[in-house]
């Protein structure tokens, strides 16, 4: 397994201030590098996030680890889970704690990269398949689990709760008003749950669409990719509505997963079915 680093460049109409830079979705115009490091521990690296120091942090899934990639020494260092741990995703609160899904004990857990220290916060139903995570403004870390429900982990109490939500939660992201989007994979569906009323809803995304990964921009709007159809949608939270949907470059069959937006608001999503990244 490797971690690999893309930078790219855009043309001068790209760069434009203003927030569509000039490059619909799709656009091919773009050339860049692509640099790679072997992860020390070879087994499934998978969901690199970026740390408050500047280094990534990479779960090792089946190898039951967290790695750290040193992008100044371009070393990494790797910190061994508790047994069956098997970290699917994670991510990096402000304090540098890193907070992994524990896919194979039903936990999230805390990384102290500083002292190495790990502490397992088990959810109520010790099961579920915990596996994608994010922060929200409070720093509460809230994750999705395939086995049908929305997990949060309160950090002042260390408390973790679950929100039933069928459908095979997948990725998840936070909109500019708190609320939480769920991918239903299964369900081709959008599940919206509002931390303030408790409620939730959904938002359809078509037959055959199975949403997989989602990612919010600076303009507040959301981006998904439609994993099941080859299009990446770009939906407007405050309206509920899908605004857009954009086809792949590689069709169809594409398998669009991951999807993030960068600091100029350019959205990159990855095929993981044609081991392409498109911008």
């Amino acid at each position: 397994m490797r971690l690999i680093l893309l930078t790219a460049w855009l043309p001068a109409l790209a760069l434009a201030g203003g927030s569509n830079y000039g490059v619909a979705p799709g656009s091919r115009d773009i050339a860049g590098k692509i640099t790679e490091w072997n992860v020390p521990t070879p087994r499934f690296a998978r969901d690199p996030a970026p740390g408050p120091d500047g280094h990534i942090y990479i779960a090792v899934m089946n190898g039951n680890r967290i790695a750290r990639f040193d992008t100044k020494a371009r070393a990494f260092k790797e910190w061994e889970l508790p047994e069956n741990a098997r970290p699917h995703g994670l991510v990096v609160a402000k304090d540098g704690h890193v907070f992994y899904t524990g896919n194979g004990n039903g936990s999230i857990g805390e990384l102290d990269p500083a002292t190495g220290k790990i502490v397992s916060h088990f959810t109520p139903s010790q099961g579920g398949n915990p596996h994608t995570v994010v922060l929200d403004e409070a720093g509460n870390v809230w994750f999705t689990a395939q086995g049908g429900y929305l997990g949060k982990l309160d950090r002042a109490s260390a408390r973790v709760s679950e929100i039933p939500m069928p459908g095979g939660p997948y990725g998840l992201a936070i909109d500019r008003q708190g609320r939480v989007w769920v991918c239903l994979m299964g369900a081709n569906a959008l599940g919206i749950y509002d931390p303030k009323s408790g409620k939730t809803e959904q938002l359809r995304t078509g037959p055959g669409s199975r949403p997989r990964r989602i990612a919010a921009a600076p303009d507040g709007m959301l981006w998904v990719t439609y994993y099941g159809s080859g299009k990446l949608a770009k939906v407007n939270p405050a309206a509920k509505q899908v605004v857009k949907e954009y086809a792949m470059p590689a069709g169809e069959r594409a398998g669009p997963y991951a999807v993030t937006v960068d600091g100029a608001g350019r959205v990159w999503a990855n095929e993981i079915d044609s081991d392409t990244v498109a911008l």
